[in-house]
């Protein structure tokens, strides 16, 4: 087996507070294998969020890592200064904020805000920004002449491939995806999903999902942790997390989703859904 590339070991964050500490990540671990798509699920405030800006080295105060390592490639992104971690920041390592789609400056054309990307980074002139651009929009499925628009002038969902594609235009070899299609109705969000799994399996980048949405990352991760209060209760291969659930939590996830007849009737028994198991290519 080839390295992970991406080792969280013994991850404690702390948020400082007037009268103490909260303690949000608690002795967190696990790692993420190349061109591994990982889902990292949980209840809303269990620390998700955290362990990505922890990730990225962008942590919002009052919050600060304690102790633990974050190795990306080998590298302790921990014990980078801040030269350091700007060169490896979306270069390497690329993020889809919650919320995405209002991420966008609503001042500045899409083709403006590929540039601005592209140039900090690259050094590119304005003539091979736009080329990237157009290239960029193809790519996730939009058509490359509106790289003139404004975010304004397109739907919710373009908005969110606008986002992933200017954060794939660097070729970062992990992204980290934290609750990309909060917001959108079910059928974008399906696409959403389809067109991350296409782009992975073209362009073989390991992803870091995030969501609460159990059901929804069982159908194209690889492995799963599950997260509570800030520690993980359980890992592992997703059939594993899907057919046979450990630990208790778990179990209360997979029942807290409505549940067909037809599709109860054929279940193991671990309260998953009937169709949890699906192909990398969503059908």
């Amino acid at each position: 087996m080839t390295a992970p590339l991406l080792e969280v070991r013994d991850l404690v964050i702390e948020y400082l507070l007037d009268k103490g500490s909260f303690v949000a990540v608690d002795t967190v671990s696990f790692e993420i294998g190349r061109g591994e798509i990982f889902g990292l699920a949980g209840e809303s405030g269990c620390g998700k969020s955290t362990i990505a800006y922890a990730i990225t080295q962008l942590p919002r105060p009052p919050a600060w890592v304690r102790q633990g390592e974050i190795r990306f490639d080998g590298t302790d992104l921990l014990r980078l200064d801040e030269a350091s971690l700007q060169k490896l920041r979306w270069r390497r390592i690329g993020m889809v904020f919650q919320s995405a789609m209002n991420s966008l400056n609503p001042l500045l054309r899409i083709e403006r805000q590929f540039f601005d990307v592209l140039y900090r980074h690259t050094g590119c002139s304005r003539a091979e920004g736009r080329a990237k651009a157009e290239a960029m929009l193809r790519l996730v499925g939009i058509d490359p002449k509106r790289v003139g628009d404004y975010p304004h002038q397109f739907s919710g969902g373009m908005r969110q491939r606008l986002v992933i594609a200017i954060c794939l235009a660097l070729e970062p070899d992990l992204i980290i995806m934290d609750e990309p299609t909060t917001a959108l109705d079910v059928v974008v969000q399906r696409e959403i999903l389809q067109q991350i799994c296409d782009l992975q399996a073209r362009l073989g980048f390991s992803v870091l999902f995030i969501t609460h949405d159990l059901h929804l990352m069982s159908q194209f991760c690889d492995r799963i942790a599950v997260m509570l209060t800030g520690r993980i209760v359980e890992q592992g291969p997703v059939d594993q997390i899907t057919r046979a659930p450990q630990h208790d939590y778990t179990r209360r996830l997979w029942d807290a989703i409505p549940r067909l007849p037809a599709a109860a009737a054929v279940e193991g028994g671990t309260g998953a859904p009937a169709d949890a198991l699906r192909e990398r290519t969503l059908s």
